[in-house]
């Protein structure tokens, strides 16, 4: 019997705004909210920003207020609190020379050494030195405009360093203390009630980030200091490696001393992390697992290196698809007329327990993530062109779905969060690859979603963005749909498809699972199965009863108003983020030690293995 991986608490952030309590996937579907719902978003959405704060909170939301914050949301132009992409600075190489030779004066402290064999120096006293020379090789200070102009970027006023004290630390590593507390906190129980309930070896945490930290304070500043002749920091290679998203949590967020880990799979990175807290506590090997991704992106670097690939959607591609007037917010275009995709910054977290747990803690339940699959391409021409893998993932998710919940809830109760990342090779493959399966399953009108049309592709957190967005459509209802395209393009496979183009309504209990798919460079595929709180709580009380039900639900009472009322403190712009710097650490003198168990100062103690897993071979 394995253990049903349950979704407890989720959180994060990203151009939609707060993740949990739903509260970034109101901001996707906001047309179709009324006029209450519609206030309360916005008005959190303010109070994050920056615009409202405390008592304001409460104040009715006025259409100026509205309009700033809808503007300053999901994809739009680049800000130029990154850089400005109109006049991005870079150095221009040139050698200068002339017949006569060539004098100038600087400092005595910023002479080459060793002295280039041409240069006659001549002390000027002061510091200063006149050099004469025949020639020079220099780097000019020039800026030129990038190609692309839109990115998918955290909410205008939002910034995460600002809400701890996050000194020389890398925006990803921001992001990811940020989200993981917001998750923790929306959790509704004490920390250390959970690592006391589980143990502190029976906790997981997987995380990472696929580019690593790219900012001056990680590696962009590593790789840079020397071209720019300062000195690299004793932070920026460590804090610039993929799996710090995960060491900042354990360190800082959860104190954990349990498992730990961090896969990267380009674009699929998040749900290879996802896959492999499911199979620990499916196993058995966990009982909680915390998950999470972080990706900053927003550098001119990372923007060159896809722009190079032809990748991303500049400013001339979209030009072309609107007859001259450009509009960023319809910059990413999901199965329409599209030119590459758009970058997107964010960090998604969510906390596993396995049933018994979430019974006996009287956790939220909003889901359960049943399997994640993986496959490679084979072969490939092109290690950035898709292959048959994903295929495979597809395939496995909706059979082992079909086999647990029956035909009727893959074929009429289920929906897809494509991988959607709008360039015109991907809405092909992709379409392709679900319209020839909902075929062979027997599926028509198959609902696809594809958020990145809101937050652009975040890369390693872009399946968080699927994951976190699909737990919205459980509770609301609501199918976002790809409202940045006119049509579906024409080469566009659909005929067992509902590409719907407009937000869809459906009673939350008529939909049974989600099924994420991700496509990453280098043929990373991954294709997760999600199943909504309501089959969760079926199957719950088909393995335990409906007495351990109702004792959860009377338990849950308490953890859903510790929930809430984290919520209405946030909303009133603390976010009270978790940042345990130094504190409580453990003196490795007072560790207690035996044969059959170990116990660190401040956790439950530790029972050794004792049991042979290999009884049957020896």
């Amino acid at each position: 019997m394995q253990r049903l991986p349950v979704i407890t608490a989720f959180g994060g952030f990203n151009p939609a705004g707060r993740s949990s309590f739903h509260r970034g996937y109101k901001r996707l579907v906001l047309d179709k909210l009324g006029g209450a719902e519609r206030e309360d978003v916005v008005a959190d959405l303010a109070a994050l920003m920056g615009l409202r704060s405390g008592a304001d909170a409460d104040l009715p939301v006025d259409a100026a207020l509205e309009r700033r914050v809808l503007d300053s949301t999901l994809v739009r132009e680049l800000e130029t609190r990154f850089y400005d992409y109109r006049k991005c600075h870079f150095h221009q190489p040139a050698d200068l020379s002339s017949a006569e030779g060539m004098t100038f004066e600087m400092s005595a402290r910023q002479l080459p050494d060793p002295l280039p064999a041409d240069w006659n120096v001549e002390s000027l006293g002061d510091g200063r030195v006149r050099v004469r020379c025949s020639g020079l090789s220099v780097m000019l200070d020039s800026y030129r405009e990038i190609s692309v102009g839109s990115a998918g970027q955290l909410p205008t006023g939002f910034e995460p360093g600002e809400h701890y004290n996050s000194r020389f630390h890398p925006r990803g590593l921001q992001l990811a203390i940020l989200g993981a507390s917001d998750a923790v906190q929306s959790l509704g129980l004490d920390w250390d009630t959970v690592i006391s309930a589980a143990g502190p070896h029976n906790i997981s945490v997987y995380a990472s980030s696929a580019m690593s930290q790219l900012d001056p304070y990680g590696n962009g500043g590593l790789l840079q200091s020397r071209l720019r002749g300062t000195r690299v920091s004793s932070k920026q290679l460590a804090l610039g490696l993929t799996s710090m998203p995960a060491d900042f949590v354990n360190a800082y967020v959860l104190g954990s001393v349990g498992t730990t880990g961090a896969v990267a799979g380009a674009c699929a990175t998040y749900l290879y992390n996802l896959r492999s807290a499911v199979e620990d506590i499916r196993s058995g090997r966990a009982r909680v697992a915390v998950v999470g991704a972080a990706e900053a992106p927003l550098v001119p670097e990372v923007v060159d290196g896809y722009s190079t690939m032809g990748a991303l959607a500049s400013i001339e591609g979209l030009r072309k698809l609107s007859s001259g007037d450009i509009d960023f917010r319809r910059a990413s275009r999901p199965f329409g007329e599209n030119c590459g995709f758009t970058l997107g910054e964010g960090s998604q977290w969510v906390i596993l327990m396995d049933d018994a747990l979430a019974l006996e803690l009287g956790a939220n339940i909003h889901g359960a993530v049943a399997n994640v699959f993986v496959n490679a391409d084979g072969t490939k021409k092109s290690i950035s062109a898709p292959g048959p893998g994903n295929y495979l993932t597809v395939a496995r998710a909706m059979s082992e779905t079909r086999a647990v919940l029956g035909e009727d809830s893959l074929r009429h109760r289920s929906f897809v969060q494509a991988h959607g990342s709008s360039t015109p090779q991907n809405r092909v493959t992709e379409s392709a690859i679900f319209d020839r399966l909902a075929g062979a399953f027997g599926i028509e009108n198959w609902p696809v979603c594809a958020v990145k049309a809101y937050l652009g592709h975040t890369v390693a957190a872009a399946s968080g963005d699927q994951l976190i967005t699909s737990l919205g459509v459980f509770d609301r209802g609501i199918l976002p749909g790809i409202t940045t395209v006119d049509r579906v393009a024409e080469d566009v496979h659909h005929k067992h498809l509902d590409i719907a183009l407009e937000h869809r309504e459906r009673d939350p209990r008529s939909l049974d699972v989600a099924f994420l798919n991700s496509k990453g460079f280098g043929g990373n595929n991954a294709t997760a199965s999600v199943f909504s709180p309501s089959v969760v709580r079926r199957m719950l009380g088909k393995r335990h009863g409906e007495r351990a039900l109702t004792a959860h639900s009377v338990q849950n009472e308490k953890v859903r108003e510790r929930a809430q009322a984290y919520d209405a403190k946030v909303k009133r712009g603390d976010l009270n983020a978790i940042y345990r710097f130094g504190e409580c650490l453990v003196n490795e003198q007072e560790i207690q030690l035996s044969d059959q168990r170990v116990t660190l100062p401040g956790y439950p103690e530790v029972v050794l293995p004792s049991d042979n897993p290999f009884d049957d071979m020896v």
